[in-house]
């Protein structure tokens, strides 16, 4: 549908209203997809209309299109369901639960059967997560305000919230118009025309020399608004226009204007009975029919038609409105800080800013070794530096601390499978240059294009942990350029090529997706990017063509020339709605222009850049102000509402002629490449801030002393950029407005702040140093043998060496408003009305012989323990004992739940075997006998299908899940002079990528391959020094939390089992001399890596998180130190690190 078609729909409803046809403007609104209004559907909520709710939601989203309506259907029909069970209508509530709940179970069975149990409850609010829910008026309020915050991040429904502003009966004034126009137009007007329909052009029948007065005086048509008159027509009008354009390749052909209204950023959480939480970034999937419409190619209007020529008010009003990006072209020459106004085209009003907000000053030097080619800033960590070099390499760069994290050479993975052609190119060249390094639009991959066909992905954990992923042969000759895109809904990696082709592939799998031919030339560079939820991407190649394609294989929409016929890079702005573009002609000429897309033509093109002999600029955008080139040597900016050069840095010179650039995304720091094979890290004044910020947390002796003060800028787009910045999983990021004026002098910063630094692992002896909490506990205190998180992160589970639960939750409100385990927050000690606790069997059991144990539920509804005794199953919410089994002996020393099915528990053994149970069916499926003492530990991996044990032996087995066959076993290599403990326990827990699992003894903590038992890495304390009592994995499998018997605690990086920071008990013990405390167990939060909980001896639980200000603990020790060196446990004396 063409864009005036589509207001003719607006001017429709307008009407409609007016006239009071309420049923159907609603019905015309869900029809054409244009207009979601917001009034009805909060009106049809209130109310509790879900029908009418659902019908109007269903003409705009369905459940599955993506997270945000999926949690709008299900919160939806969770309240439906509610009312219902309030209601004690259970017939009605299962028929709700059947039909309209069902269908959510495909993407959360635990969670459906937890709303299935609630009809078990004599009241819904016996469920902890529902205690708070009110009455019905009321939880349709709060509803309505989570809703409405998901409808406005919604890319389905976010742009279609805002109704045009149009002047009262809009479509009766254009058909006033149009028939003072045909009355003007008759051979023979008559003064009082009488004109009785609208179903055909009106005509005058008698002769009359008068001239008609206009129809809005007409009895018949009286009742419509007055409008100006007419000036005298020269010739009859031409054809109506449906697609003016004034150039037939116009980029507003095929890309219609996004919605310049704001809206308020919300992450959809998962499904739940709670309100939604943030959660990770989804997919799209645009209409075919709105992408088909939006790319037929707009009729160039003839250029005689005067009938365009008239401006009424209203006409005039929309030329002004409808004028392209920025301000009129006769105010380019205006100084920057005269221009505060709101730009028609942009969604925010624009601060009074200066060039004291650009990054001036050099805060970092970093020694790369080799030419770098290409830089691109982390998208969340906005000191991590990615950067890739003429020689193949790849680097990861904290920049704040100058370390490098991670660095691979050019190899291919893989020669094998290589085509033909590049295996001839290698034997000839065994050496590639990088072109292009690019993060995902979460940080958790790494593409890398090379200059001989090859994309290489690496899948990046944090830290030194850099894995290959995915190696494509993905063009004939060099990978030009390559950026990531969502174009369905799944996460893809673009690339174009010496071929010609532009080609997407699947950034999970590696297949090939689509492949675009058109271009004439080798492709130079790809910009991804979408429009009103159409995805789509620009390439440009080394002709100077620029083309446009949509994901559908179907050809390019748009082919024209860029300036000068340059190789060019494109890239917009960070709210989308400004296209730049920057090349460079063979003449060695250089262009920066800003495109009218309206037009497809270059709406300004900057000036200030110079002319050269070889190389090509590079250029990036940081939020919708500023742009930047490398050029002449220097960092050149441009305010993007001024043609004229803002400023030019030189960055304390050692640029080369055409440096490479990068903006962090938030603007505030900016990366370029040296002369001398090294990038140079600049920064404004919060950038400068956020550097000294890091220098502290790693205890830097430099101290830096920084002339100059700058406002921050916001965050960055780049050109070419490696993401699709502006795809809807993106994240925005609001503008800081210190803008405060300094003298105008060149900021340095001392030279001391490059000097190099010897690591050392942080040591936090104060409880200023860290934040720590005591849970609060009014019951006996009797040492803490088990402890865990719940699944939620909202709550803490502890066994006591008395068989006794105690159970911590933390509340949302003001102060903790996602309701978190958090050490800043006192929780509650949680006990039902009923005041019982959750208590195991220990009637025939011996505490001193006992190994305590338990396993908490998927969804944190449920838990199995024993202390000794039988197995009990308790009810979280209400504590109630569910049910009791396997009476000893033998007695239960470990339990794990089966990852596909709940009701099958693993269950380790006094007797040294390990017992897979049917817990619906109560019997025993299988007995598997393999250790020489009781079974300690048991972690099981969906990704190998298998079950690790390990046991008092300290002997560990792997079991295939099909049929429960040993398939390997190994025993731990006891340190040398360390003599065997026949009691101690050995522990294991797999990382996230289920194929490396952690083993815990005390004498060592070690990381092993699974399938096979191959030992990676151990550590082991020197010999003097204090047992391990226990270690844990953080959520993120980034670090490994371990405690001692001497209080401390030690935290290593789960690459190398290097130490990073070590936590004396003094810190967060109170100093009892008289008593030696110590943590018996550890526990990792969730979803919070850098919090964990400590379960103590003196029957206390301690929450610890380090310092705001610090964020982690410690810092990342350097490849080439070998701080905490891992060990090879072939070898007949492994080294040994002091703690």
């Amino acid at each position: 549908m063409s864009s005036l078609s589509r207001e003719l729909v607006f001017l429709i409803l307008q009407f409609l209203d007016e006239e009071k046809f309420k049923e159907t403007v609603h019905k015309l609104e869900k029809e054409s997809g244009f207009y979601f209004n917001m009034r009805y559907f909060e009106d049809a909520v209130t109310n509790g209309e879900w029908d009418d709710v659902e019908n109007y939601l269903a003409g705009f989203t369905k459940v599955d299109d993506n997270r945000y309506s999926m949690k709008i259907f299900f919160e939806i029909r969770k309240q439906k369901y509610l009312e219902a069970l309030d209601k004690r209508d259970h017939a009605k509530a299962v028929d709700i639960l059947t039909k309209d709940l069902k269908v959510f179970s495909a993407f959360n069975e635990d969670l459906f059967k937890e709303i299935t149990l609630l009809l078990t409850l004599t009241n819904f609010r016996e469920n902890d997560q529902l205690s708070k829910y009110g009455d019905t008026k009321s939880a349709r309020a709060i509803m309505l305000i989570e809703l409405k915050k998901l409808i406005e991040a919604n890319p389905l429904l976010r742009d279609k919230l805002q109704f045009p502003t149009l002047k009262n009966s809009r479509l009766r004034t254009l058909i006033n118009q149009s028939l003072n126009w045909q009355h003007q137009l008759c051979k023979n007007p008559k003064p009082n025309p009488d004109i009785k329909t609208l179903f055909v052009d009106h005509t005058c029948g008698q002769p009359n020399g008068a001239m008609a007065p206009s129809p809005a005086s007409n009895p018949l048509m009286g009742f419509m608004p007055k409008v100006g008159g007419f000036p005298p027509v020269g010739g009859g009008p031409g054809p109506f226009q449906h697609a003016p354009a004034p150039m037939t390749a116009s980029l507003a052909g095929w890309m219609a204007s996004p919605s310049s209204v704001q809206h308020q950023p919300v992450s959809a959480g998962p499904i739940g009975l709670t309100p939604p939480h943030n959660a990770g970034p989804i997919g799209l999937t645009p209409p075919n029919n709105a992408a088909a419409s939006m790319l037929k190619r707009p009729r160039t209007p003839p250029t005689n038609n005067q009938a365009l020529d008239y401006q009424t008010a209203d006409s005039e009003h929309f030329l002004k409105r409808s004028r392209a990006y920025g301000m009129p072209e006769e105010a380019n020459n205006l100084p920057v800080n005269n221009l505060p106004n709101v730009f028609p085209g942009q969604s925010h009003a624009r601060s009074v800013y200066s060039s004291d907000d650009l990054p001036k000053t050099v805060v970092a030097n970093l020694t790369q070794g080799s030419a770098v080619k290409s830089l691109d800033f982390h998208p969340v960590q906005q000191t991590m530096l990615l950067v890739g070099t003429n020689v193949g390499d790849i680097s990861v760069w904290e920049v704040g601390s100058r370390e490098r994290l991670a660095l691979r050479n050019f190899k291919v993975w893989d020669v094998r499978s290589c085509t033909m052609t590049l295996q001839a190119s290698l034997a000839n060249e065994y050496t590639a240059s990088v072109n292009r390094v690019a993060w995902s639009p979460d940080g958790s991959l790494i593409g890398v294009a090379y200059s001989k066909h090859i994309v290489h992905l690496y899948a990046y954990y944090g830290s030194d942990d850099l894995r290959n992923h995915i190696e494509i042969d993905a063009h004939v000759g060099s990978v030009n350029d390559l950026a990531f895109c969502h174009p369905n809904r799944q996460l893809c990696v673009i690339t174009g090529g010496d071929d010609k082709t532009i080609k997407v592939w699947d950034a999970a799998t590696g297949a090939k997706q689509y492949t675009f031919e058109g271009h004439e030339a080798p492709v130079y560079s790809v910009c991804p990017h979408y429009k009103e939820n159409i995805p789509f991407v620009f390439s440009t190649s080394v002709d100077g063509k620029i083309k446009a394609w949509l994901y559908d294989n179907m050809g390019p929409r748009v082919d024209y020339d860029a300036p000068g016929h340059s190789c060019t890079t494109m890239a917009y702005s960070a709210d989308g709605t400004r296209l730049f573009s920057c090349g460079t002609s063979k003449d060695g000429e250089s262009y920066i222009v800003e495109w009218n897309e309206t037009e497809g033509a270059a709406k300004r093109t900057y000036v200030g850049l110079g002319k050269r002999s070889a190389g090509f600029v590079q250029f990036d955008t940081t939020k919708n102000r500023f742009l930047a080139a490398g050029d002449e040597s220097a960092i050149k900016y441009w305010d993007v509402d001024n043609v004229n050069l803002l400023s030019t840095i030189d960055a304390d010179g050692g640029l080369p002629a055409s440096p490479c650039i990068r903006f962090s995304k938030e603007g505030i720091l900016l990366a370029v490449s040296t002369s001398e094979n090294g990038v140079k890290v600049l920064a404004n004044a919060e950038g400068i801030r956020l550097m000294r910020s890091i220098e502290h947390r790693v205890g830097a002796n430099s101290k830096a002393h920084m002339m100059g003060t700058f406002g921050a800028s916001g965050s960055a787009t780049g050109t070419n950029v490696g993401a699709d910045r502006n795809a809807p999983v993106s994240a925005s990021i609001g503008l800081n407005g210190d803008g405060r004026n300094v003298p105008d002098v060149k900021p340095r910063i001392s030279d001391e702040l490059e000097k190099p630094k010897i690591w050392k692992p942080a040591e936090i002896s104060e409880q200023s140093q860290l934040r720590s909490l005591r849970l609060p506990d009014g019951l006996l205190a009797v040492r803490i043998i088990r402890l865990i998180y719940t699944n939620s992160g909202g709550a803490v589970l502890a066994l006591a060496y008395n068989a006794v639960h105690k159970l911590w939750k933390w509340q949302r409100n003001e102060r903790n408003p996602n309701g978190k385990a958090s050490a800043a927050v006192a929780p509650q000690l949680w006990q039902p009305s009923s005041g019982i606790l959750m208590t195991n069997d220990i009637s025939e059991t011996n505490l001193e012989e006992a190994v305590p144990c338990f396993a908490l539920s998927k969804n944190d509804s449920y838990v199995m323990s024993a202390s000794g005794g039988k197995i009990s199953l308790f009810n979280m919410m209400t504590f109630k004992t569910m049910t009791t089994f396997m009476t000893p002996p033998p007695a239960a020393t470990f339990l794990a739940f089966h990852p596909q099915d709940n009701n099958v528990l693993a269950m380790g053994m006094e007797d040294s075997s390990i017992q897979i149970y049917n817990v619906r069916t109560d019997e025993v499926k299988s007995k598997l006998r393999g250790h020489q003492k009781r079974v300690t530990g048991l972690a099981f991996s969906s990704v190998l299908g298998v079950l690790v044990s390990s046991g008092a032996d300290a002997q560990l087995c792997v079991w295939s899940l099909d049929g429960w066959e040993k398939k390997a076993s190994k025993f731990l290599q006891i340190p040398a002079g360390r003599s065997p403990n026949p009691l101690a326990q050995t522990r294991v827990q797999f990382h996230h990528d289920q194929t490396h699992v952690l083993v815990v003894h005390e004498t060592q903590i070690a990381i092993f391959e699974a399938s096979k038992l191959d030992c990676i890495n151990q550590w082991v304390p020197r010999e003097m020094s204090a047992l391990i009592t226990d270690a844990t994995y953080s959520c993120d499998s980034q670090s490994v939390y371990a405690s001692f018997d001497d209080g401390s605690i030690s935290v290593f990086t789960a690459a190398g089992l290097k130490l990073r920071c070590r936590i004396n008990p003094t810190a967060y013990l109170p100093s009892t001399p008289s008593s030696r405390v110590y943590p018996l167990v550890i526990t990792a939060h969730p979803s919070e890596p850098n919090q964990f909980a400590l379960g103590l001896t003196d029957g206390g639980v301690q929450v610890l998180e380090p310092l705001e200000t610090e964020g982690k603990w410690g810092t990342v020790p350097p490849q080439e130190n070998g701080v905490g060196p891992s060990t090879n446990p072939g070898a007949s004396t492994p080294d040994q690190s002091s703690r």
